[in-house]
């Protein structure tokens, strides 16, 4: 049984691969590349080194994933006769689903991270930022909009050409201003470093493929992250605190309001009047709120114990979702509901 070293090769430049993974690789008899599109390939083959990559796999599959799983089995599958050294861009342990798989293996191979450098740090420095005030690092081929922390700062990485950059606009957009301004990064920290800065509906005018290019998003101020729920809540903390009204306000006192906002939203409906439904909805979710501080100022429940709740109630009812279980029909989903919550309220006569 072999052993699987791996290592990265920096973000780009000769300059930024640590010495001790450079001399290793001298020293090896023949290197795994994931991919030799990588500015440190040639002093590699200059020096001599031995490869080989696994680029054609790319052209054969449909999705990113299906690559790294089948490099991985490769791996794996030779690593049973003989030692493999494996190197990656950037750093091992920095999106790089291939290694992942890797290291999940469990066919008893070891499988050891050497070393390398990501671009993080180069990054930090190309747009001078301090990463202590907090960032998210997305990759552009799979993040949803639903992940974004609009308070921190963002680094989207493989962002590596115009149809990926159009994808990432698109979400970005859901929840940024169309005018916010963000950094096209390539290359960063090395001799071709480029930072380019521009409003985001800009940000796809890309030409040709850019395998070092990630972007950056400012955190948006406060009042600017409208579209964001932890801002509802900044904002309820803050009139809770000094908002003598709410203060006030019991379960049964708010209940005439809860009561008057499901009418509004009822007509809202009936007229068909899109607008003024997105207000009541947001109206009802006020309520939610009122209550919740209520319940926290008794010290009853929170808004995490409501969040809580309705996250397990939903993950629990929907087993046709999340569980594989099949439920295609509304008699299907239905029968299943019915035996869920006898389950849960121990009641078999209980109705929806």
């Amino acid at each position: 049984m072999g052993k699987i070293e791996i290592m990265g090769l920096g973000a780009g430049d000769l300059e930024q691969l640590p010495y001790g993974v450079y001399s290793r690789l001298l020293e090896a008899e023949f290197v795994h590349l994931r991919t030799k599109e990588h500015p440190v390939v040639e002093n590699l083959k200059a020096a001599g080194v031995q490869f080989e990559s696994f680029d054609d796999i790319y052209e054969s599959k449909d999705n990113f994933d299906d690559v790294y799983r089948q490099i991985a089995d490769q791996l794996l599958d030779k690593a049973k006769t003989q030692d493999l050294i494996y190197a990656v861009p950037g750093h091992p342990l920095v999106a790089e689903d291939s290694v992942k798989h890797l290291l999940e293996n469990e066919s008893g191979i070891e499988v050891e991270i050497v070393g390398g450098k990501s671009f993080i740090d180069d990054f930090f420095q190309a747009v001078a930022i301090d990463p202590i005030e907090g960032f998210q690092l997305l990759d552009g081929l799979t993040f949803h909009q639903d992940q974004l922390s609009l308070g921190n700062h963002l680094i989207i990485m493989q962002v590596f050409n115009e149809f990926v950059a159009s994808d990432v606009k698109l979400k970005l957009m859901e929840k940024y201003p169309d005018e916010h301004q963000v950094a096209l990064v390539d290359a960063a920290g090395t001799k071709m470093q480029k930072v380019t800065w521009c409003p985001l509906y800009e940000m796809d005018r890309l030409e040709g493929v850019h395998n070092l290019l990630s972007l950056y998003v400012p955190p948006l101020e406060v009042d600017e992250r409208t579209k964001s729920f932890e801002l509802t809540q900044a904002y309820m903390d803050a009139i809770v605190e000094k908002d003598v009204w709410v203060q006030s306000q019991t379960h049964e006192s708010l209940l005439p309001y809860l009561k008057e906002e499901c009418e509004e939203v009822a007509e809202a409906i009936q007229n068909d009047d899109i607008d003024n439904l997105i207000e009541e909805l947001g109206d009802i979710l006020l309520q939610v709120f009122y209550h919740a501080s209520f319940g926290e100022r008794e010290g009853f429940f929170t808004m995490e114990d409501i969040l809580e709740t309705l996250n397990k109630k939903l993950r629990r009812r929907h087993p046709h979702v999340f569980d594989g279980v099949k439920a295609d029909t509304i008699e299907e989903i239905d029968k299943m509901w019915q035996a869920i919550k006898a389950k849960e309220k121990g009641n078999s006569d209980e109705t929806r």
